[in-house]
């Protein structure tokens, strides 16, 4: 009886993950672009972009950062066909790095860091191709 019950609880949740998925995400290809280099490589995708939503109005358009994008989760037209052209992108347009005027990650955050990383990088770059 005890194995008949574990046999079947098995194959229950063998046809439970098959019917349902395995839940597996897929990774956001285009979350921590700058919404430029997102754009363009939506658009070599052959997709059109929305703007899902925006937050802060610190960085111009093409400078703000894609948290994350999806693609359309609705249907369209008299068949119902779901949509396949289109992603939304969701911008932060704040600033990379928190300053005294201006709002974004705090330089002790991962992010923050590696942004301020990145800029002090950028800065002895120039400095030395100045030279």
């Amino acid at each position: 009886m005890k194995r008949s019950l574990m046999c079947a609880t098995a194959i229950g949740a063998t046809a439970a993950t098959v019917a349902l998925g395995s839940g597996v995400a897929t990774a956001d290809s285009y979350a921590g672009q700058k919404y430029s280099d997102a754009a363009a490589a939506a658009g070599g995708a052959k997709k059109t972009i929305v703007i899902a939503s925006r937050v802060g109005s610190r960085l111009a358009l093409n400078d703000c950062i894609v948290t994350r994008s999806q693609n359309a989760p609705f249907l369209r037209g008299n068949k119902f066909k779901h949509v396949t052209d289109l992603v939304q992108f969701y911008l932060n347009c704040n600033g990379r790095v928190a300053s005294p005027t201006n709002p974004g990650n705090s330089s002790a955050s991962p992010e923050g860091r590696a942004a301020k990383a990145a800029e002090q990088d950028a800065a002895t770059q120039e400095s030395e191709e100045g030279s």
